[in-house]
Parts: C-alpha cells; structure tokens; sequence
C-alpha cells in the first residue's frame, strides 16, 4: 500500500486541532519574544530570564499528574477550552501592563511572572488533554502520520511567531504585539471549541492516588519510552540555549530584538524543513538508531553555537539543531501514542508533560544560573558537552532502543516491562 502523506489532513477534526494549535503556537512564541526582552531590558540580567523558566515550569510540573488524571476522567474538550480562556486573559494582563503609563517602570519585571505563573497552570492542563484528544480523532494507522503534521504545524508557527514578534516589537511596539497575540489567541480558541467531539465516561475504580501514580508506573515499565524521554529531558535540560538567546542577540552577535526574533525562530524554521520531509516519508526503519543520532547532532550544534561569533553560523547551527529536535519530537511522541490505551492518554501525556516542560521550563532556568555562575558562552558549550554524554550513557546501557525499528508496527505488549 502506496504512503499517503496527507491522510490525517483529510480528517475534518484534524484540520480544526491543527488550525487550533497554528495559532496559540504563534500567539506564544510572539509573547514569549516579547516579555523576554522587556524582562532582559529591565533587569539586563541572564538570571532573569532563567526565572522565566523557573516561573512556568513550577505550576506545569507541580500539576501536571493530576491534569492528566482530570483529562482521563473529564471531557478533553472541555479542559482545553477551559486552559485556552486561561491563556487569553494572561495575553490581555500583558497587554494591561504595557498600555499602563509608568506600570513597568514601577513595578519592574515581577508582574510577567505572575502572568507566566499563570501560564504554566493553563498550560499544565491543556497539554495533556489536548494531546491526549489529538489522538482521539484520528484512526490508530494515522498516528505517526498525524503527530509528523501535528509537529510541522507547530513548527512552522515558531518560525514564523518569534520572527514577528521581534520585528514588531522592533519596528512597532509591545502594545501591537500583545494586541496580535491576544488575537491570535481568539482564533486558537474559536478552531478548537468547533472541534466535534462527544466525551466517552470512564468507569474507574481507582483512587485518585492510583490513578496518578498510574501514568508514571506505565512510563516506568514501557523502557524504550522511558529512555525517549529520558534523552528529551537531560538533553534539553543540559543542552537548551534558547533562554540565553536575548543575550547572545544583544552582547555577543548585536543583533537587537530583530535579531533574536530570527535566532528564536532559526531553531523552528529547521524544524519545519525536517517535519515536511518526515510527513512525506513513510516511518523509520530504525527509529532507535535515529533517535540516538538526532540527539547527538543537537548536542553538537548547541555546542558550536556557544563558541560562534558569526550572526549567520549561529542562525545555522540553531537551523540544524531545530531539524534534529524534530526528527527526536516525532519518534517519541509516536511511541507514546502506539504504545499508550487511549483511557491513559491522559495521565501518560502528562507524563511527557513533565519530561519535557521541566526539560526546556527548567532548564531555562539552569541556563540563567549557570551564565551567571559560569559565564553566557561557557554554560552553553558545557550544557551542550553534557547532553551528548547524556546520549552515549543511555545509548550504550538501553541496547532495545539502539535496536528499535518501525514504530508503527508496535503494540505495548511488545516492549517488554524490564531492559
């Protein structure tokens, strides 16, 4: 049977999610520019920006088990909706803040970490119930199919979002960027409550404690998963340069807010290019192997990119790094989807949630410290030498990873519980 690159596409539904998830993408990725360089400009300290991640990464990992309980037992639909009101109104407080004479001068950077606070626990409750809902709305063979157009979407958004963020806030200002961002919030909004879906009650008899401690216990024992996540996590966590961007954009490469609108975007745009081509693809032969090579090329390029000083290489090397990030963003979220019972979406989703949000919220974080502590081009090179350390231990000591193959072919029953 030919490989029909567009089938999840012809699913209505489908359609809708990826309108949806277009633009809150491009709303965050503009307010994400946005607010880290009116928090750079305020402090002119790395820290700062670090806290940024510490901000959001406390609420979205501290609720994150039970979000994914709630999408389990609740309507995903609902939840989500829900989760995106909640975005909206921190899109309208930025704007708020900005539209107040003297308000950020008075009170400084602390009311966008109230906002992003806020964020982090709209988005601890969106991630997994609308993940958990993408996959309920296409058929089971179209999963790879589906998160390959999921991750080009998202992609192409956070090439195109920080981008537009920079040049507005650049050539504009804040105000017209959060007016843009609120809007497209709307629309993000508007696409997904027009999503056809109809909750399915699930009748559990487990404890809200067992059912927490459920999703973690599913991770735990699927090992390929787990070692997916795992690279995801300490790659990210060590390796993530992107909170340091307003510092290389602004003492290293002088690019200005331009600037590190195209260098918070270089790293999607790479992405984009790799997503196009996996979505024409049918899925790997040897996905472990892949995966295993597309975190170690990212290791490689973040470590470039802390000792170049050239504006257009370290575009390049971000651009090469985001297509790496991309082809290891497919492989794991198609395990986790083939391998996980529709009834624990939910709960496993969030796991992931946690995984990845305290990989890039936290480590965030460890970046800001670890500039302050190390100095901006030496944290970068470290994290970087770090993360591919990450990948030789797991690689060498998870043999069923190195020989995983297709991953459409499958099913839990076949990844046994221990490596």
């Amino acid at each position: 049977m030919s490989h029909d690159p567009y089938a999840a596409l012809r699913v209505r539904n489908f359609r809708r999610f990826i309108i949806s998830t277009l633009a809150i993408t491009l709303a965050s990725q503009i307010q994400g520019v946005v607010v880290a360089w009116q928090i750079y400009d305020l402090t002119h300290d790395p820290l700062s920006l670090g806290l940024m991640g510490l901000a959001e990464a406390l609420p979205y990992v501290g609720i994150a088990l039970f979000a994914g309980h709630v999408a389990d037992r609740f309507s995903r639909h609902r939840i989500a909706t829900a989760a995106l009101w909640l975005l909206l109104a921190c899109s309208l407080a930025l704007l708020t803040f900005n539209m107040i004479p003297g308000f950020l001068h008075r009170f400084g950077a602390l009311p966008f970490y109230g906002v992003i606070f806020a964020s982090g626990v709209a988005r601890s409750f969106l991630q997994p119930a609308r993940n958990a809902l993408g996959a309920e709305i296409v058929e089971r063979p179209l999963y790879a199919n589906a998160v390959a157009w999921r991750t080009s979407t998202w992609q192409t958004a956070a090439v195109v979002g920080p981008a537009i963020g920079g040049l507005i806030y650049g050539f504009s200002s804040p105000r017209v960027a959060y007016i843009t961002d609120a809007i497209m919030m709307v629309i993000a909004l508007i696409a997904f409550s027009t999503i056809d879906y109809s909750h399915r009650p699930v009748e559990d008899t487990q404890t809200i404690g067992e059912s927490l401690g459920s999703g973690l216990k599913f991770v735990f024992r699927e090992s390929v998963l787990l070692s997916a996540l795992t690279l995801d996590l300490f790659s990210v966590l060590l390796g993530g340069a992107e909170a340091l961007l307003p510092v290389f954009a602004d003492q290293i490469l002088h690019a200005g807010p331009q600037g590190l609108g195209l260098l918070r975007a270089a790293p999607a745009a790479g992405a984009v290019v790799a997503s196009l081509y996996l979505a024409h693809r049918p899925p790997f032969k040897r996905a472990g192997r892949t995966l295993l090579y597309a975190v170690a090329t990212f290791a490689v390029c973040i470590i470039g990119f802390g000792f170049s000083r050239s504006f257009f290489l370290s575009l390049g090397l971000l651009a090469i790094s985001g297509m790496a990030d991309n082809v290891s963003v497919l492989i794991r979220s198609t395990l986790l989807q083939v391998l996980t019972p529709t009834e624990m979406l939910g709960r496993v989703s969030s796991v992931n949630s946690i995984f990845v949000g305290s990989s890039n919220e936290l480590g965030a974080f460890e970046s800001g410290v670890a500039a302050r502590l190390l100095g901006t081009v030496p944290s970068v090179v470290l994290g970087g030498l770090a993360s591919l350390g990450v990948v030789v231990t797991i690689g060498w000591s998870v043999p069923r990873l190195r020989r995983l193959g297709r991953i459409d072919q499958l099913t839990p029953s076949e990844i046994p519980a221990t490596v």
